[in-house]
């Protein structure tokens, strides 16, 4: 097994023994879609105009509130050391870290978008986009959470500066996301999705590698 796929592995076996990680993430995606579609209130026809916008918003702020995990159980006992000491090149460390966090964070939301989206009254014809978007662009928004996780790896209960760091980088993913999300007929959803796609990419690029350079900074 390649040091890539351990990392995964022993991260999403440990994301769900913590007491169900990834249940409580979608119970906080559906948790707050209820209140966006409660603050809206009886207009049904302005909740389904808003369901994408609404489902991506809460996909958004579920992986925000799990941020803080992705580095710091592993420096608190001592697993992160091994890994740096270990892993050549570190890069394809913290990619499994982020790919962990992917798996275990943003793909149960994406299972679960379909049933909220049928509660928020979301059009039939959107939700192959809102899918294919999420499935596009939710990559970016663990990268770019796990740079911000290694930048404030060195302090302790960082998870609100991890969220003030991250927020304004997840604007190009979620203005875009919103954007492919509305369905064939909606202008500027083909583009978009190329945008967010563009969008995951350098993300996957840039982050990677300062995402490593920030590790290596806060373990020397």
């Amino acid at each position: 097994m390649t040091a890539f796929a351990a990392i995964v592995s022993r991260d999403v076996r440990l994301a769900f023994r913590a007491g169900g990680g990834s249940l409580q993430g979608a119970l906080f995606f559906a948790i707050a879609a209820l209140i966006f579609a409660l603050a809206i209130g009886a207009d049904i026809a302005t909740l389904s105009r808003l369901a994408a916008p609404i489902l991506w918003a809460c996909a958004l702020l579920s992986t925000l509130v799990s941020l803080e995990r992705i580095f710091q159980a592993d420096a608190e006992d001592g697993s992160l050391d091994v890994i740096v000491e270990t892993a050549d090149p570190l890069e394809v460390a913290f990619l499994a870290k982020a790919a962990a966090h992917w798996l275990t964070a943003s793909l149960p939301l994406i299972v679960a978008a379909p049933v909220i989206g049928v509660l928020l009254n979301l059009p039939a014809e959107r939700f192959a986009p809102l899918i294919v978007s999420l499935l596009i662009g939710t990559p970016a928004l663990s990268l770019i959470g796990a740079l911000g996780a290694a930048l404030t790896l060195s302090l302790k209960r960082a998870g609100v500066l991890v969220t003030i760091l991250v927020a304004p980088l997840y604007a190009p993913a979620l203005i875009f996301g919103v954007a492919a999300s509305g369905g064939p007929d909606a202008p500027m959803a083909a583009s978009a999705l190329l945008f967010l796609g563009a969008a995951t990419m350098f993300s996957l690029i840039i982050a990677t590698l300062a995402g490593a350079a920030a590790i290596r900074m806060n373990m020397n």
